[in-house]
């Protein structure tokens, strides 16, 4: 006998918001442009797209308000076990598939011999990547949190973010619930004001930058879903596309970015989800929407372990910017590629199973 809390209807989710699920894309394929903006220039100053790393907080805002929408009224019938194995299902296995990639990426290298100086750890490198427990090791790249697999560092804070809600947030009254996101936005500005942007969080020296980032950027986007402030409009995707890939491409300033960052973060990307929440659904790109919307999630979680790769080839090489800007627009083209194959070959399937044996009782009585 399944337990209420495994009732199959319950782990049915709600419709998307098209438009979203498109802007969700776009963000993580300006986040993969970014990071190899990274590699060709270095220097923010120079870097056409230098203020991407806001598409995470813009993906934290998002999650804050898809998770408010779709969970609110149903977590009480489920339960926090079966809302926990939900998330689980819906997150980890590309968390674990992006560590393995990584994995192969790190020992295989054929630029660099960085894996041999770490040969010692690599189990240990490898669990922390698999159970996303913070492990700053490779001081030669970054100090990341994660080193196989970088990006998880944003997933270790949106699992803290989704603990937070099912026991904490989604009971709070709508007063509490501003107090908290005021108080987050003043963490926040301080964050900005500490380091004089707001691009942190990756690392073993400003992980809890990362935390100031995802507590007002979930909190916003619950606030904006439980104020109903979703903004009618007959904006559609490519209109609001633009509208985000304008604060990404703000010129970056070591004068400016300390009051910039903070006040695009706290005002700027909550609008977009209001807006894009309450944009036109326009047939003609319903399609285009499912596939960005698809693909945004794989594609952040596969793609920089062959950024790594990247790095190791012009170490070795030097190659010229121009031989790098071609290496970029084929390198993109390819990860949305393989990370569609990933999520058709791997990622589904592996959702599918799970949800599968979630519904015929993990939680029986």
């Amino acid at each position: 006998m399944l337990t209420q809390e495994t009732n199959p209807t319950l782990l049915q989710t709600r419709q998307h918001f098209e438009v979203l699920d498109g802007l969700r894309g776009v963000a993580a394929v300006a986040v993969v442009i970014f990071h190899f903006m990274e590699l060709i220039k270095p220097d923010y100053h120079d870097n056409f797209i230098a203020h991407a790393y806001f598409a995470v907080d813009f993906f934290f805002c998002l999650s804050g308000f898809v998770i408010a929408y779709a969970y609110d009224q149903r977590v009480r019938q489920m339960g926090i076990s079966t809302f926990l194995k939900l998330r689980l299902i819906r997150l980890h296995p590309l968390v674990v598939i992006g560590s393995v990639i990584g994995l192969l990426a790190f020992v295989f290298d054929p630029f660099s011999n960085l894996y041999q100086k770490y040969a010692d750890r690599i189990i240990p490198m490898f669990i922390t990547s698999c159970l996303m427990i913070p492990y700053p090791l490779v001081k030669e790249r970054y100090f990341n949190l994660f080193h196989l697999n970088p990006p998880t560092w944003s997933l270790f804070w949106e699992y803290i973010a989704n603990l937070v809600y099912v026991l904490f947030l989604v009971k709070i009254n709508h007063k509490i619930l501003w107090l908290l996101t005021i108080a987050a936005a003043v963490a926040l500005a301080f964050e900005a004001h500490r380091s004089n942007f707001l691009g942190v969080g990756f690392g073993g020296d400003n992980v809890m930058g990362g935390g100031y980032r995802m507590l007002y950027s979930f909190l916003a986007g619950i606030l904006v879903y439980r104020s109903q402030w979703i903004i009618p409009s007959k904006l559609g995707l490519v209109s609001l596309s633009i509208l985000l890939l304008l604060s990404f491409l703000i010129p970056f300033s070591k004068h400016t970015s300390g009051l910039v960052d903070p006040l695009v973060l706290i005002f700027y990307l909550p609008f977009l989800v209001a807006l894009g929440a309450g944009a036109t659904h326009h047939l003609v790109y319903q399609k285009i929407c499912k596939f960005l919307g698809d693909i945004s999630y794989p594609l952040y979680m596969t793609h920089y372990p062959f950024i790594w790769l990247v790095l190791s080839y012009m170490d070795v090489k030097k190659p010229s910017v121009q031989e790098m800007v071609v290496v970029m627009i084929a390198g993109v083209i390819w990860l949305i590629l393989f990370a569609y194959a990933v999520m058709v070959l791997l990622d589904i399937p592996l959702r599918k199973y799970f949800t599968h044996r979630l519904k015929r009782g993990w939680t029986k009585s």
